[in-house]
């Protein structure tokens, strides 16, 4: 008969293989029968923030330091699942007792620097990731994370060093091409192969990076999923395809495409790139007309305006549930209701995936027109969006891939940022230079969306 320390680790072993209903009925029966197991119930913790069930996953911590006072990644994790409920105080005392219980716990001086952080105290969390290397000087993940802040902070100089080491981390990988990464060679003459290595939002952003490795001479050969295509057949300076899984041509050199920015300010020193067209670019990806036009004919004829004043308004307010910030990042449709009582607007859900479930429970439903459940399911990912954005007076978004989208095919884009944003939007103004039809509505505090949205409203 297998001890419940056995069991643990059978749960444990389901629980890293992904099969998390298992996991949770093999910690749950071990409770069961021992509700007393502290282990247990850290196990359990850890499976409930894995679910985003915060709230739960501090409940489970809270026993598990009820049966063992002295556990320090008891106390670390309880202070992660509070972070993530915007409970800072909560959090910092967590983190502030498993680092008295274990001077030195990696972990919780990464949580506590990324609490801080994310809480917009940045010079406060670079204490913290500082005090992490002193542990760990060969972190990849601290490095990681202060190149981060330092790319925030409009520091590139100290930003875009610290960041490369995001490449000794596991999550991120390289396709297996053989060639060498470019250094910033000249690639006159020479071939060089570029891909996205992060989500939709980034491959859209810096795919124009094609154009400046075509005005040095290069040979530009595009890798990516078969999904982005279609779209990216717009994209300016390619010159061959490479699909995911195929095999890749010999070329003289690889990177991604944030590597390309990388490299393309260390040639030049500046934020804008001297005379690049990297920054700045609009309309950049486009579509055919044909599918503009009947995309604009289906607007008219289920959506006519009442008025010739009455402005067409995308909406967009949920990312990625699996990005680490989408806590943080995305907002509840329900704070969008300020637009929907705006008898000057027609709203469109450019809402996929993640968040459409929110239209279901959300009592303004019927004042947001809903887009077929078919779209950008037969030419391609984003390509019928697209189409519809060329239709659209502007749209209002939270940090997603849709914002990206909308900037590159030059629509006007109102984008609603969290306190502390993405690295590529900065701490202060309205305009980025990634974007020109873009203007930034910035969070004042953490969690509160209801005062930049308030900013939109006439």
């Amino acid at each position: 008969m297998p001890t419940h320390a056995q069991r643990l680790q059978a749960g444990w072993r389901q629980h890293q293989a992904g099969d998390l209903n298992a996991a949770e009925h093999a910690y749950r029966a071990v409770l069961d029968e021992n509700a007393k197991d502290a282990n247990a119930w850290v196990y359990l913790g850890i499976l409930l923030f894995d679910r985003r069930h915060f709230a739960e996953s501090v409940d489970a911590y809270q026993q598990a330091i009820e049966l063992k006072p002295r556990n320090p990644i008891a106390w670390n994790n309880m202070g992660n699942s509070h972070r993530m409920l915007g409970r800072v105080d909560e959090a910092e005392q967590c983190f502030a007792s498993s680092l008295k219980q274990k001077p030195g716990y990696l972990s919780a001086l990464k949580n506590r620097g990324t609490l801080w952080v994310w809480s917009g105290e940045i010079e406060r969390g670079l204490q913290w990731y500082q005090r992490g290397l002193e542990v760990d000087p060969n972190n990849a993940e601290l490095h990681r994370n202060l190149g981060v802040i330092y790319l925030l902070l409009q520091d590139f100089d100290r930003g875009w060093p610290e960041y490369r080491w995001r490449w000794k981390m596991p999550d991120l990988q390289r396709p297996s091409i053989p060639a060498p990464i470019w250094q910033g060679e000249s690639l006159q003459g020479k071939s060089i192969i570029i891909y996205p290595e992060q989500g939709l939002g980034d491959a859209i952003q810096f795919v124009r990076v094609a154009t400046s490795l075509k005005e040095r001479g290069a040979t530009v050969v595009l890798r990516c999923h078969s999904r982005l295509l279609a779209l990216f057949t717009s994209a300016p300076g390619i010159d061959q395809w490479n699909l995911e899984h195929a095999t890749p041509p010999p070329v003289d050199f690889q990177a991604s495409f944030i590597e390309v920015v990388d490299r393309l300010y260390q040639q030049t020193r500046t934020v804008v790139y001297g005379n690049e067209r990297i920054l700045g670019s609009e309309g950049y990806l486009t579509v055919s007309q044909a599918l503009i036009d009947y995309w604009g004919k289906w607007i008219d004829q289920t959506c006519p305006r009442d008025t010739a004043t009455k402005q067409r308004v995308g909406i967009n307010w949920q990312g990625n549930r699996g990005h680490h910030a989408d806590v943080y990042r995305s907002a509840p449709l329900t704070v969008l209701r300020p637009l929907a009582e705006q008898d000057s607007l027609q709203l469109f859900s450019l809402q996929f995936g993640d968040g459409v479930d929110q239209l279901d429970e959300c009592d303004f439903a019927t004042s947001i027109q809903q887009l077929p459940e078919h779209l950008d399911t037969d030419g391609g990912a984003f390509t019928d969006t697209a189409a519809i954005l060329k239709h659209l007076d502007y749209v209002v978004t939270t940090d997603t891939a849709i914002a990206h989208l909308a900037g590159a095919v030059g629509t006007p884009v109102k984008l609603l940022l969290s306190k502390v944003p993405d690295w590529r939007w900065g701490m202060t103004g309205e305009r980025t230079p990634w974007y020109p039809s873009l203007r930034l509505y910035r969070q004042q505090k953490i969690g509160q969306w209801e005062p930049v949205i308030n900013q939109l409203i006439p």
